[in-house]
């Protein structure tokens, strides 16, 4: 890759911005992947190097949501395993099958992921109204057995896809959350973005071991997105959780918007 003034500019606002959008509701890929496509890389190198440069991104974020992750431990484990399983067998499938398309089916179920986080407050206040008591969002469910198992096994769904691919998965892991009972959308995002590092952390391992990515530009890229990271994190940490819930709502819509016209445009 010719590292003229220009590409570097543009691969480096997009890992900013990649990481401030991760840190808030996910999709941050689908700004790093075209610009490293329109770099020259070939897509399956595009893809391995947005995952290595963003993994340091998440792991920035999550850091700066850590006091929300304070008594979480149970539901730390929750999210954690099935992410490793996800995101190992995901990469594994990526580095095999290679990744030159989006499948049919993912515009649409990031359609839905985002409809069901954007309903949940809705009916959270429904709910309240009915019986006549106001809405606690700090308080979070205790998770039942089966809460446990319906998380566990759509967190490993979208940690496959996310070892694989990932654009739009913070979204998804939103929407499960809130699908089990959480509205406390800071705890929720420092759950996701750990998620995320542990989905992607794996892939950077085997994309290293076999070579797929561009070291060099992996890390110029990777200094951004933690910049981005800690900043978007530290915004939505200072602005009212409906606004928080109103930008990730937005992000899932536009993201599930391009999908649907690239889709259209193949």
């Amino acid at each position: 890759m010719d590292w003229t003034p220009t590409r570097v500019a543009l691969l480096v606002a997009s890992a900013f911005c990649a990481g401030a959008v991760n840190s808030i509701a996910g999709g941050g890929s689908l700004l790093t992947f075209p610009a490293l496509l329109g770099a020259g890389l070939d897509p399956l190198t595009a893809n391995a190097t947005s995952t290595v440069a963003l993994v340091p991104g998440s792991m920035s974020a999550a850091w700066s949501y850590r006091a929300h992750l304070r008594g979480q431990s149970r539901a730390i484990v929750i999210m954690a395993i099935p992410s490793f399983v996800g995101g190992l067998l995901g990469a594994m499938l990526l580095l095999r099958a290679g990744s030159s398309t989006f499948t049919k089916l993912v515009p649409w179920l990031l359609l839905g992921a985002t409809g069901l986080f954007a309903s949940q407050e809705l009916l959270a206040r429904r709910r309240a109204a009915r019986e006549g008591e106001a809405i606690e969002p700090e308080r979070e469910p205790t998770l039942g057995a089966g809460s446990v198992a319906a998380l566990v096994v759509v967190q490993c769904v979208v940690a496959l896809y996310g070892g694989y691919f990932g654009a739009g998965i913070g979204i998804a892991m939103l929407a499960a959350l809130s699908l089990v009972g959480m509205r406390e959308i800071h705890r929720m995002n420092a759950l996701k973005n750990l998620a995320a590092a542990v989905i992607n952390g794996i892939g950077v391992v085997l994309f290293l071991r076999a070579g797929a990515a561009e070291l060099p530009v992996a890390g110029v890229m990777a200094l951004a997105a933690v910049a981005g990271g800690r900043s978007g994190a530290r915004l939505a940490q200072r602005v009212s959780p409906v606004t928080v819930r109103r930008g990730v709502t937005a992000v899932g819509l536009a993201i599930t918007a391009y999908l649907f016209a690239k889709s259209l445009l193949r």
